[in-house]
């Protein structure tokens, strides 16, 4: 849908509630966009993006892309991981100029697992405004329709590239009680998979929700150990973006072991296991003696 299809419906009571809508100067806005489905995006969402001065984005090709499609031409300003410091400046520069800053990333919602956190940082400690307009994200999408009973989860995002490393943050996981999200690429679905076999109970459900909103959308629940062959059977399932959703542990843990198990195994992929036992005891003044044997334990595990 077009701005000029947009304001021939203008007489309908949601356009007019659109156009009442109050957006301050001197403001970033973080803007919510869609996951794959372009009509997805709120109308308070092109509202504010059609009165924008500039928008600050993760890849200046996509959003120029979805900008176009409603028939719209903004100045855009790459925003991507590796120069968020110092975009941020430039953005706060022409924040205290009074300008609208539209910040994307692009997909979803910016600083969730995408860029943008750093520049919402700083902008706020330059004392300025920051207003969210809500939208589409893909762990809730994928909660929503998983069936899983839990009021908690747990956003996990992605894991480590590296196998060791993968393995220890899923063990330190093990006593999480609430639903635990992950994000993962194509190319790394199948080990991912794997290790989450591996490290969890087969018994657990786990669910895949694949290229979501999009033409080719998948969402399947199993156990955890028929997920591997569940990929293996169809090649088109090492394709798109994944959201994977897994199953809490039934027997609750008391919080503070849980955290103490999560820094143990961050620590463990890099130090040895006497010193991620010290450290871990130094940061979380859990006893010493018993975690350098659930490190041992961890250890034997890989």
């Amino acid at each position: 849908m077009t701005v000029q299809e947009i304001s021939s419906i203008a007489s309908l009571p949601i356009m007019t509630e659109a156009a009442h809508q109050v957006y301050p100067i001197a403001t970033l806005y973080v803007v919510a966009t869609p996951i794959g489905n372009v009509t997805d995006i709120s109308l308070r969402a092109l509202h504010l993006l059609s009165l924008a001065d500039a928008v600050a984005c993760e890849d200046t090709r996509n959003t120029a892309h979805l900008l176009t499609r409603f028939g719209l031409n903004k100045p855009l300003i790459a925003a991507h991981q590796h120069n968020e410091r110092e975009v941020a400046q430039t953005l706060i520069a022409r924040l205290h100029a009074g300008e609208r800053i539209a910040l994307v990333s692009d997909a979803g919602t910016p600083a969730v697992s995408d860029p943008g956190a750093r520049i919402v940082d700083a902008v706020r400690a330059a004392g300025l405004r920051v207003l969210p307009l809500p939208g589409a994200s893909a762990a809730i999408t994928a909660i929503s329709a998983s069936g899983l009973l839990n009021d908690q989860f747990y956003f996990v995002g992605f894991l480590p590239a590296k196998a060791k490393q993968r393995e220890n943050m899923l063990h330190s996981l093990r006593g999480v009680t609430a639903t635990m999200v992950f994000y993962e690429a194509p190319h790394r679905i199948l080990d991912c998979a794997t290790a989450l076999a591996e490290a969890f109970e087969p018994t657990r459900q786990v669910v895949f929700a694949r290229e979501l909103t999009k033409l080719f959308e998948e969402i399947h629940r199993c156990p955890l150990s028929e997920a591997e062959a569940w990929i293996r059977l169809d090649a088109h399932r090492e394709k798109g973006e994944f959201v994977i959703l897994l199953e809490g542990a039934t027997e609750a843990r008391d919080a503070e072991d849980v955290e103490a198990e999560r820094i143990l195994g961050i620590l463990l992929a890099e130090c040895s296991v006497k010193q991620a036992a010290n450290l871990t005891a130094q940061i979380t003044g859990r006893k010493k003696n018993a975690l350098y044997e659930r490190a041992l334990q961890l250890k034997g595990q890989e």
